[in-house]
């Protein structure tokens, strides 16, 4: 892949932790000149900053908030001042509340859909004019499997996923004809620290947010439109489009049952 990010600059959102955080690391492995890492938690930011700089990259840390749009806007073009031009945008921040609908709280529901959804449409518009101006430039939104198959108990975070798929091949459309790609990665469930009280779904086998960096760097090589990660990832996605009642059967049985009848696992699914 080396030749597509080689020498060049990315930026990555929800970068202290998880998926984000593997993806950074993963750029780092592979050639990028600057990385510039964007999450909330400044001592998180701190530590991933300083693993990568011993691996001879550039880091530059940004503190954003990215539900907070004035912020964002100041933080970002100060960054574009002063570094030059994102090559690569990965959009990953994201995080997700598990419930039955009918008992989820409003605060998670609207935490959901401001840093899902709005968070990455303010940056995404602030990046990508600016990759339309210099007509070069790759976006990467990273989605879930839940946006392609809805589960059970996250209504709201399927809903941001399946929004962020449809904003995905839109924008696709509109940003080829300046040379922007625009590609969507569906990780399935993954081993991370971001969403620790989410309850496991049955069946389901994790995987690593080294296995999904790895993913789309690869995915990136081959010109990929979207991403899809592991066997599990392309038996929903086949399984949705052949026999669907089938597979919405398949993801009731798979949700999580009430606390008073399982323990579960502290597992989190991707964000």
């Amino acid at each position: 892949m080396k030749k597509n990010i080689q020498g060049k600059t990315a930026l990555v959102t929800g970068a202290s932790r998880g998926i984000g955080r593997a993806i950074a690391i993963e750029l780092a492995k592979h050639g990028v000149q600057r990385l510039l890492l964007v999450a909330r938690n400044a001592d998180r930011l701190a530590e991933i900053a300083l693993e990568i700089e011993a691996m001879g990259v550039e880091v530059v840390p940004l503190v954003v908030d990215l539900t907070d749009r004035v912020q964002v806007n100041v933080s970002i073009s100060q960054a574009w001042r002063d570094y030059g031009p994102v090559h690569l945008l990965i959009n990953c921040a994201g995080v997700a509340h598990q419930a039955p609908f009918l008992q989820s709280k409003l605060p998670d529901v609207q935490a959901e859909i401001a840093i899902n959804i709005l968070g990455m449409y303010t940056i995404t518009r602030l990046i990508a004019r600016r990759m339309v101006r210099q007509r070069a430039g790759t976006i990467v939104n990273v989605a879930s499997l839940m946006g392609k198959v809805a589960a059970p108990t996250m209504s709201t975070y399927s809903a941001t996923k399946f929004a962020i798929l449809g904003f995905t091949q839109a924008l696709r459309g509109e940003l080829a004809m300046h040379n922007v790609r625009v590609i969507a990665l569906l990780p399935t469930l993954t081993d991370t620290d971001m969403v620790r009280d989410l309850k496991l779904f049955r069946w389901a086998v994790p995987m690593s947010p080294q296995q999904v960096a790895s993913a789309l760097i690869r995915g990136i090589d081959r010109d990929a439109n979207e991403i899809l990660i592991g066997w599990q990832s392309y038996l929903a996605v086949y399984g949705n489009y052949l026999a669907p009642r089938l597979l919405e059967r398949v993801m009731q049985l798979a949700a999580p049952l009430p606390d008073r009848q399982q323990s579960w696992l502290r597992l989190g699914f991707r964000s």
